[in-house]
């Protein structure tokens, strides 16, 4: 069986602190509870950064220039249903207050923390590339 490949673009918001923002999946949604990279699916003809602009405007209320968002690694994981491609970017710039608009909850989070989050599969081995990072 082929699975579908879904293509979902997500941003680490840094602060000046170093700290990296995640956000809380809400109740009715799937795997909701679990903390996430802020993003979301790429719409037909949109480029990532698009995405990324559009939807950090949706859930966040903030906006990002394409010149701020850096691409920085990816994510390829495979759920029962379909198959999950995931550019992350780094984003240090911004304008706007953070505010969780969709998400239950928000958390600016050091690093070597983000695995005391419980994440979705896809997610997780992202934590460590922003460990080495940052």
């Amino acid at each position: 069986m082929t699975l579908k490949t879904v293509l979902v673009a997500a941003c680490a918001l840094v602060d000046a602190d170093g700290r990296v923002l995640i956000a809380q999946r809400p109740e009715g949604k799937q795997l909701a509870g679990l903390w996430e990279f802020p993003g979301g699916k790429i719409e037909p003809g949109e480029r990532p950064e698009q995405a990324l602009i559009r939807e950090l405007k949706e859930e966040l209320d903030i906006d990002v220039t394409e010149a701020c968002l850096a691409p920085f690694v990816f994510a390829s994981h495979g759920y029962e249903s379909f198959h999950l491609l995931m550019p992350l970017y780094l984003c240090r710039r911004w304008s706007g207050v953070v505010a969780a608009r969709e998400h239950a909850a928000l958390a600016w989070v050091r690093p070597n923390r983000l695995r005391d989050y419980p994440m979705p599969p896809a997610d997780e081995p992202l934590v460590a590339w922003l460990c080495d990072l940052l």
